[in-house]
């Protein structure tokens, strides 16, 4: 894994964090909905702050001060949690297609 797929990652984490926090007050009537929203803005912060901990672990490491093994470690845990976060993405709009498929 290089820095620029560090970089890519973490602005795409950055990204759908931003797209949570606009989209988490659109429906505040539905108490399932709002669990949901929270559910989503807690994941994708929690994944925003794996990739913040990858990020100082390499900046570290580039100014001489951080371990290898750490900076190598912190960088799999935000791949493996973007990956985790884009396949139950995925997963939602799969249900979601096959929702809107359904009769009426």
């Amino acid at each position: 894994m290089t820095p620029a797929n560090v970089a890519s990652a973490y602005a795409s984490i950055a990204k759908l964090a931003n797209q949570a926090q606009s989209g988490a007050g659109l429906d505040k009537t539905a108490s399932a909905g709002a669990d949901f929203g929270g559910m989503v803005k807690q994941a994708v912060g929690s994944v925003v702050e794996t990739g913040k901990v990858a990020e100082q672990g390499a900046v570290s490491m580039a100014q001489g001060k951080g371990d290898m093994v750490n900076v190598v470690t912190a960088m799999a845990e935000t791949e493996v949690a973007l990956e985790t976060m884009v396949s139950i993405r995925d997963k939602v709009i799969s249900a979601y297609e096959e929702i809107m498929r359904m009769p009426i």
